[in-house]
């Protein structure tokens, strides 16, 4: 099936879907579940735990690129491990654009009205530039995934640019058509894969197929650029769910955060309990960012969005890698990493002068 057919389905879809709906609140389907324990951890406890992390200087921000293995050191729940191995920023770059492509907190019948999609539009045509700039190198890949009741890719990894160009135009020439948002189950589809739709530029009569996701991608940084509000209105994934398969992805994500965007496009017409629906949907981002040696940012204006991705492409250009094997823990719970740097070689660790950007968790498993 090709883009066009795809497209003209999506519009049948919200005919449907808009003539089934008959709720008031902006956000009405918008998933509050309880704690689940139901995923196990992804690594076994013989597995080497791989840290990805980024290292700067707290009074400047400036990235520190010059660090070897010895200025390094990792702590699991305190107590130090052996770095088993270490990598400098010097390899090549596995990344992944995930955008909310949804019409989310549109007015039911204003067909003029993007809702969440017109705050997400806005950033994509400078991240497809990032994109295009990440696979200038010829050993450096990139794949875009848009998401509203399911995650669709529109390339996978690739390192021609022009196909990372294709994919962004090929979104900026059309508008979400659905008002479902699949944040978590997306997040697990682009870390971990599974069979999702075939990548819409390849035109392919095959509707889907199998895909691997970015925990599977060995020897190179890996990151994901995601750029969404944090709502999630469909996913079988819930949030609790979604954290354990991000902290054993082990991949960071860095986060461009459109909720306040969309409270500035609406106005007063956001009922408070939509502003707190999105103001629980920011707390999830900023979590899963910051346990994922990741980073945040809060987009209030269009204009923010080249400054933010120039700050998301250095630390992706700064990123340091190391694992270390976590011993025979079976207790199934959480344990902290910590990474600590000592730039200077003089046997302290620097911890008021550089802040150390990393992944937070390691789940042990239960057996």
């Amino acid at each position: 099936m090709n883009y066009r057919h795809r497209y003209f389905s999506l519009l049948i879809a919200i005919a449907l879907t808009m003539s089934a709906a008959g709720n008031l609140n902006v956000f009405p389907r918008t998933r509050c579940q309880p704690p689940s324990n139901s995923q196990k951890s992804q690594e076994a406890p013989n597995n080497f735990v791989n840290v990805d992390f980024v290292v700067y200087q707290k009074n400047d921000a400036k990235i520190i690129t010059s660090l070897k293995k010895n200025n390094c050191a990792v702590f699991l729940d305190g107590v130090q491990k052996e770095i088993t191995d270490f990598s400098t920023p010097d390899r090549s770059v596995a990344a992944a654009l995930l955008v909310e492509y949804s019409r989310l907190g549109a007015p039911l019948g204003d067909n003029n009205n993007l809702g969440l999609g017109a705050a997400s539009l806005g950033v994509v045509e400078p991240a497809g530039a990032l994109l295009r700039e990440i696979v200038k190198l010829p050993a450096d890949y990139a794949s875009v995934v848009a998401f509203d009741m399911r995650p669709t890719p529109m390339t996978d990894l690739t390192n021609d640019p022009k196909r990372i160009n294709d994919a962004v135009s090929l979104l900026l020439r059309n508008t979400p058509a659905l008002r479902d948002s699949t944040l978590f189950d997306s997040l697990r589809f682009i870390l971990i894969g599974g069979r999702g739709d075939t990548a819409v530029l390849d035109r392919s009569k095959v509707r889907q197929s199998d895909h691997s996701g970015l925990a599977s991608v060995q020897g190179k940084r890996r990151a994901v650029i995601l750029i969404a509000s944090g709502l999630d209105t469909f996913s079988k994934t819930n949030f609790t769910q979604a954290r354990k398969i991000i902290q054993d992805a082990g991949v960071p994500i860095f986060v461009i955060g459109t909720g306040e965007m969309f409270k500035a496009q609406v106005g007063n017409r956001l009922s408070s309990q939509d502003k707190d629906q999105l103001k629980q949907a920011e707390d999830q981002l900023r979590t899963i960012a910051l346990e994922t040696g990741g980073a945040f940012y809060s987009l209030k204006v269009e204009s923010e969005a080249p400054g933010i991705l120039d700050k998301i492409h250095a630390m992706l250009r700064g990123q340091y890698s190391l694992s270390f094997k976590p011993d025979e823990i079976h207790d199934g719970k959480e344990h902290k990493i910590m990474i600590k740097v000592d730039v200077d070689g003089d046997g302290v660790y620097e911890e008021q002068t550089f802040v150390v950007q990393a992944r937070q968790v390691y789940n042990a498993p239960k057996h």
